[in-house]
């Protein structure tokens, strides 16, 4: 018997093929007789009415299985807001890539009948929770799956800043900034600033230097039970960014302070779903004949 019995549905409004999409995710779960929670403006892209609609802030409240249709960065979105709940996330890809929705909108019904039966991998993934700090007090905080990025703004010049890990001085650094990842945003920003790729099930955090003045600076793993703290020295137009989607802009002397965030995103695959497979499949690795 499907542990699942409200799952709700939140998609990307400008997706190709959201709505064809939609309709057969609402149709399959109305056939298995579940309850159809939808985000409130995806459920405009559908033409099967959905048991009840959420504003996006409350998809992961009252349900059983989240699932996100569109890209990456969809699923990105609605796990900042599933992970404090506890609820399983599956993601639909109508985007270009995939590393984290592996579901096609072409096997739909095959596929997600299959994780509703069960036949699923379920796997926990770190995230991060960041604080921005001036004078001892917050003045923001967010959470994030992929990574919490300092950064130079798109006008600035490079910036100035210094990095702590535990109370312990690492260095000092200018740069165009610095990624703090997870595992899972391994594959992403800090993919391609030189960072290395590292696996999902590893607790550890990646801090991954865009473009350093000095060469010696290099990308370090850290436990993931860590506290980084980096303090801007220099830098007049600053941006702290959280997965690309939420942002702040800092002033010299605030601290930015990331942490593992306390809830694991549980995320679920296909069954047949190979990490390594996807990396082969993503970043086009070279296969043995």
């Amino acid at each position: 018997m499907t542990p699942y019995k409200n799952i709700a549905v939140v998609g990307k409004p400008d997706g190709t093929n959201l709505g064809e999409s939609l309709n057969t995710l609402a149709e399959l779960l109305k056939e298995r007789a579940m309850k159809v929670v939808m985000e409130t403006r995806t459920a405009e892209f559908t033409h099967v009415k959905p048991d009840r609609t959420v504003p996006l802030q409350s998809i992961g409240e009252g349900v059983d299985l989240v699932i996100a249709v569109g890209g990456d960065g969809t699923l990105l979105a609605a796990a900042r807001l599933v992970a404090p709940h506890g609820v399983p996330l599956v993601g639909i890809n109508l985007g270009r890539l995939g590393f984290l929705t592996d579901i096609p909108a072409d096997a739909i019904r095959s596929m997600v009948g299959r994780v509703l039966d069960g036949a699923c991998t379920r796997e926990q993934r770190l995230m991060l929770h960041a604080t921005i700090q001036r004078k001892g007090k917050t003045v923001f905080e967010n959470v994030a799956l992929n990574d919490v990025v300092v950064s130079r703004g798109a006008m600035g010049s490079m910036i100035e800043f210094s990095v702590e890990v535990n109370g312990e001085f690492v260095y000092s650094v200018r740069a165009d900034g610095l990624i703090v990842g997870t595992p899972t945003g391994s594959t992403a920003y800090a993919l391609s600033a030189g960072g290395p790729i590292l696996h999902p099930s590893l607790p550890a955090i990646a801090l991954v230097p865009i473009s350093p003045h000095t060469l010696s600076n290099r990308p370090v793993a850290i436990p993931s039970d860590s506290v980084v703290e980096v303090k801007l020295i220099r830098g007049q137009n600053a941006r702290v960014n959280f997965d690309v989607q939420s942002y702040f802009d800092p002033q010299p002397e605030d601290t930015v302070v990331v942490s593992a965030l306390k809830d694991r995103l549980i995320l679920l695959h296909p069954e047949g779903y190979s990490y390594f497979g996807m990396l082969r499949s993503m970043l086009h690795w070279n296969e043995l004949p």
